[in-house]
């Protein structure tokens, strides 16, 4: 059995992991690599065939895992694709909104002296590609010992992360030898809202884990508790607007269930919130539809008080329109917006309508990346340029990580520590900055986990 480490090694997206057990070839996951260095071209080959993988499982619908799937179909893959059924269902809805962005972004007018010249650039891939994936999606339960072939078997474990997510665990048998390896995938927190905490990786030879907060710890503060401030200053002892830019597909949801609990429970007098996201809306019809795959806690409130994304003073905004007619809504009120970095969605129209409201308050509940919009208010610019105009920024710029989905430091350790030393082989780690992965690997080397930081490309025989 062979493994070799396509993407996401000694960075955070891309991850593509191939094994290859004889002639039979399997890859893990085919996510988008948007790395600051990489063009988005960069995605359209594949340094193997992609007709000869036979079949491809995949962790989670988050486009940095899913997102290269209509290109490997693009050109030539035609097995199937292993996934859970939210996976399914989210990797769809996240796929065909980057068709929308690829769109948007392929006709774009360049300055060159006094002429002013159209350049199109071409589409990574297409709806027809999409639907193509969908086609091969074969969903298998959480927990369900599914046989591959005669001598391959994968197991998909809930790891918490987002719904649906799963470590992959395969069972291979090999010259009358049984190994198992499995791949992390991205891993979830304990006690967050709405998912289910991660459950423990049954004892493997081998494990190929992420490192995204390897040498960082989330901050012990309480989400609620955060919430209930931030609101009550900005909304309620002024007549202000909270502005929270989440993601569409899990942070959302997870942030408008906290403010379910909060104003059911009567702890804020009623606040006018707007979820002003497409993809939002519809990926929260998807986990309304999964409502049983949720946390003890939120399938115990859906008994108690119902739809758990549903409240009164909640509006969902449907159109361009409505989105618009929030500009002219003076009363307090709390807008969650997509993209959680501020790069794109109708989050910028309402920055551009409120970064020099002194009685605004924007509230980052999610990593920003150098470079980004969301990175600049957060380490103060006082001007930031949007929509090729300079703006002062007097709004009150606000973070916190206790919504963060990925397991820390201490969470990875936890997890790996989980593992026998006398049986887990090694321990290969992705998806995480090289610092990231440093921290983690002298962390685990200390506890006596044999740890390798593999290079891209390299074919490493197990």
């Amino acid at each position: 059995m062979n493994l070799t480490i396509w993407g996401a090694a000694q960075q955070v997206t891309g991850s593509m992991h191939l094994v290859e057990v004889g002639d039979y070839r399997l890859l893990i996951d085919c996510g988008l690599d948007y790395e600051p260095s990489i063009q988005l071209e960069h995605n359209d080959s594949f340094p193997f065939d992609p007709a000869s993988i036979d079949v491809v499982l995949l962790t989670h619908a988050h486009i940095d895992h899913s997102g290269n799937l209509p290109t490997l179909v693009k050109h030539g893959f035609n097995g199937q694709i292993l996934c859970t059924s939210p996976t399914a269902a989210l990797s769809e809805l996240l796929m065909l909104d980057a068709v929308n962005i690829f769109l948007r972004k392929e006709k774009r007018k360049i300055k060159r002296g006094r002429k002013t010249i159209t350049h199109y650039n071409k589409p990574l891939y297409l709806q027809k590609h999409v639907m193509e994936v969908v086609d091969r999606l074969v969903t298998i339960p959480f927990n369900h010992h599914f046989q591959v072939t005669g001598h391959i078997a994968v197991t998909f474990i809930p790891v918490g992360h987002l719904l649906g997510a799963a470590a992959i665990v395969l069972e291979v048998e090999e010259h009358g030898i049984k190994k198992r390896i499995a791949f992390s995938g991205d891993l979830g927190r304990k006690s967050y809202p709405i998912l289910q905490d991660p459950q423990p990786i049954p004892a493997v030879d081998y494990l190929v884990c992420e490192s995204t907060y390897g040498g960082r710890f989330h901050a012990d503060a309480n989400f609620d508790e955060v919430l209930v401030n931030t609101i009550k200053e900005t909304c309620i002892n002024t007549p202000g607007k909270l502005i929270i830019p989440a993601f569409s597909v899990g942070r959302t949801q997870a942030l408008v269930y906290s403010l379910n609990r909060i104003f059911s429970k009567g702890l804020l007098p009623p606040v006018q919130i707007f979820v002003d996201s497409p993809l939002a809306n519809y990926a929260t019809d998807v986990y309304r539809k999964f409502h049983h795959l949720l946390n003890e806690e939120a399938t115990a409130f859906y008994a108690r008080e119902g739809d758990q994304f549903e409240f009164e003073n909640l509006k969902y905004v449907e159109n361009l329109d409505e989105s618009k007619a929030i500009s002219n809504y003076y009363d307090p009120c709390i807008i969650v917006s997509s993209a959680g970095m501020l790069e794109g969605g109708r989050i910028q129209d309402h920055l551009y309508e409120n970064l020099q409201n002194y009685y605004c308050t924007i509230l980052f509940i999610g990593y920003c990346a150098k470079g980004t919009l969301g990175h600049r208010l957060l380490r103060g610019d006082p001007v930031v340029k949007l929509r090729h105009r300079e703006l002062s920024v007097f709004a009150t710029i606000k973070q916190t990580d206790c919504l963060s989905g990925h397991a820390d430091h201490r969470d990875l350790v936890a997890t790996i520590r989980q593992q026998s030393q006398e049986t887990l082989k090694k321990v290969f780690l992705v998806h995480g900055d090289l610092s990231s992965m440093q921290a983690l690997q002298a962390d685990l080397s200390n506890n006596g986990y044999t740890v390798e930081i593999p290079e891209k490309g390299v074919t490493i025989a197990l």
